[in-house]
């Protein structure tokens, strides 16, 4: 019969014994030490203690054989001559040989590791006693790595490593708060974060630099760090990323002001009638363009023996033969037919200027104002008939594309149609009225025919389509006198559903001809159609077909922000495509998201619809 060795260590403990009275056991399995370790670890020991205790088992004589802590025992023998108090050392005591044994085993294969905490701190009071990074890796058994890894948190406020400490917050958030210099600011949000395993990396780092902006952006990229720091900007390292903050977006938005004013000076300076900046965005918006007359620029052509002339160097270049000269000389003939705009085009047109996501200055040249556009004719610049036109100005361009209008239409049609598919009473009263005379001449209320008005956007992500809404006649030449005895042998309650849900399959979105929208929004509040109940936006179908400022509205109209609370400006802080997802993520699953939402605006999201439909 197999007995269970007696290794219980409840009867353990831990005595100070007399270093003098401690020896090395044979059970021990570290009996080699290399004399360079043992005295760096000797040195952290001065400097941060014995954190962990040794082990060991008295003997007959009184005296304590230590089984686990070999390197740590020699060590302490080096330390005590320097400072006395040491030679008392704390010991957990083996109640019997046998648990001794066992503890001697686990030496080297179950040692406890350091708490992250502990170990940030013991690394830090060894550098800040002057030892050096592969000094305390040496110590410590780790890698030097891993020691500069744990001592860019050496530094951090102490609340936040004693919240690590207490498994209040992870080690993963311990090293976003690096990115504050602000001890204020930090002790705040740490008190935030603590316990709420939601939050993420992002939103710390958000909370902890709110007005911040990262180096990547693209006034940072134009005006340049240098130019910051000399105008005196402040800069936060990320110290386990190559992410820079600038911290005063004030001052950086000034710079990046300026200097786009410097460049539209240079416009002026070329002779242009008006130059614009486009400061808040990364390119020339086409409803921008759209309000403006395109000049065409002028360019002059190379004469027959130019064009000669440069066919025969294209091809030498073509042959990498082509010597100095030739490349002057080719130089001079792109640029004689380079596209130019003259003085009188500059005298009544203007320019944009605007800086690209890379952090580059462009310019978008010739634009005619329509207030310009008769003086531009007089001058010759444009046509007359090109005047006139000019006169109606096209309508401001809405938040929605013409794409996704129809799209929501499409969808709003469809929970139409599936609402009415439980009204077989509204729908044979709408198939009569649309058969009858009262309705009168040219209206399509119903679109009667095989074919049937698309129900389906481009995008079918998120839509939940009824099948009875999609079923099709796919049969060919049939025998339509069989097939009807067939159909009316089944009753009257197939004939009747069959009618619901043929009459409803073809309701148009825009029946009823001029007076379309009441007929059709009665037919919904009668049925009780909801586009929700059909359809749920997503980033696919709809978050990433808006823009990033449509989707900053909805995300402070729907979760009650402000443009200063730290929510709105952590996801203000976002590309458009982590909005997107983030808005798919709050519609899916309002309270589960990351994102705080209550009771009532997570009905509100519930309910909520686009208003392009």
């Amino acid at each position: 019969m197999n007995m269970k060795p007696n290794t219980d260590t409840a009867a353990a403990v831990i005595e100070y014994v007399p270093l003098a009275d401690l020896y090395l056991s044979d059970l021990n399995p570290r009996q080699e030490a290399d004399p360079e370790g043992i005295a760096l670890l000797a040195q952290s020991i001065l400097t941060c203690g014995l954190v962990q205790n040794l082990a060991g088992l008295r003997d007959d004589a009184g005296r304590v054989a230590i089984v686990a802590g070999g390197r740590r025992f020699r060590a302490l023998g080096i330390a005590a001559e320097q400072n006395p108090s040491l030679a008392m050392v704390p010991v957990r005591l083996a109640p019997n040989a046998m648990t001794a044994q066992a503890w001697a085993n686990a030496e080297n294969t179950a040692r406890e590791a350091l708490a992250p905490a502990d170990e940030i701190r013991a690394y830090g009071r060894m550098r800040d006693a002057g030892a050096l990074a592969h000094s305390i890796a040496k110590a410590f058994g780790v890698t030097e790595a891993h020691v500069y890894r744990r001592l860019k948190l050496a530094d951090l406020p102490a609340p936040v490593l004693d919240a690590l400490a207490a498994k209040e917050i992870s080690l993963a958030f311990a090293t976003a708060f690096t990115v504050s210099n602000d001890e204020a600011l930090t002790l705040t949000v740490l008190e935030q974060a603590k316990g709420r395993s939601y939050y993420t990396e992002h939103q710390i780092k958000n909370l902890l630099n709110p007005d911040s902006l990262q180096d990547t952006d693209r006034r940072a990229l134009f005006v340049g760090l240098d130019a910051y720091e000399a105008a005196g900007g402040s800069l936060t390292r990320d110290l386990f990323s190559d992410k820079v903050f600038l911290t005063d977006p004030a001052l950086l938005i000034r710079l990046f002001d300026e200097k786009l004013q410097a460049e539209a000076a240079d416009l002026t300076a070329a002779g242009w009638k008006w130059v614009e900046v486009e400061a808040n965005e990364s390119w020339l918006s086409y409803a921008v363009t759209d309000k403006l007359i395109c000049l065409s620029p002028m360019s002059e052509p190379l004469t027959e023996a130019e064009s000669e002339e440069w066919d025969e160097l294209a091809e030498l270049a073509n042959s990498d033969v082509l010597d100095d000269a030739g490349k002057t000389r080719m130089e001079e003939l792109n640029a004689k037919q380079a596209p130019y705009f003259t003085a009188e085009q500059k005298a009544q047109g203007g320019a944009w200027v605007y800086v690209d996501s890379r952090g580059e200055a462009c310019t978008k040249l010739g634009f005619l104002r329509r207030d310009d556009a008769a003086a531009a004719a007089e001058a010759g610049i444009i046509a007359p008939d090109h005047a006139s036109s000019a006169e109606a100005a096209p309508a401001e361009k809405g938040p929605y594309s013409a794409k996704l209008v129809q799209d929501m239409k499409a969808v709003r049609l469809n929970a139409a149609q599936t609402a009415l598919l439980s009204k077989p009473n509204l729908v044979l009263d709408l198939l009569a009225f649309a058969l009858s005379p009262e309705a009168g001449l040219y209206h399509n209320i119903l679109d009667v025919r095989t074919g049937t008005p698309s129900i389906v956007p481009t995008q079918e992500e998120g839509l939940e389509l009824d099948p009875r809404l999609n079923q099709r006649a796919t049969t060919r030449n049939i025998n339509l006198g069989g097939a009807f005895a067939e159909f009316r042998a089944k009753g009257q309650k197939h004939r009747n559903a069959a009618l619901t849900e043929a009459v409803a399959r073809t309701l148009n979105y825009d029946c009823g001809g001029y007076d379309a929208t009441p007929l059709f929004e009665r037919l919904e509040d009668e049925a009780g159609a909801s586009i929700r109940a059909v359809w749920t936006p997503t980033a696919a179908n709809f978050f990433g077909r808006v823009s990033g400022g449509t989707l900053d509205d909805l995300f402070k109209d729907l979760l009650e922000q402000d443009d200063e609370s730290p929510a709105f400006k952590s996801f203000r802080s976002l590309k458009k495509g982590a909005k997107a997802e983030a808005m798919e993520a709050i519609f899916a699953d309002p309270k589960g998201s990351e994102w705080p939402v209550t009771d009532a605006q997570a009905a509100k999201i519930a309910e909520w619809v686009p208003d392009c439909a």
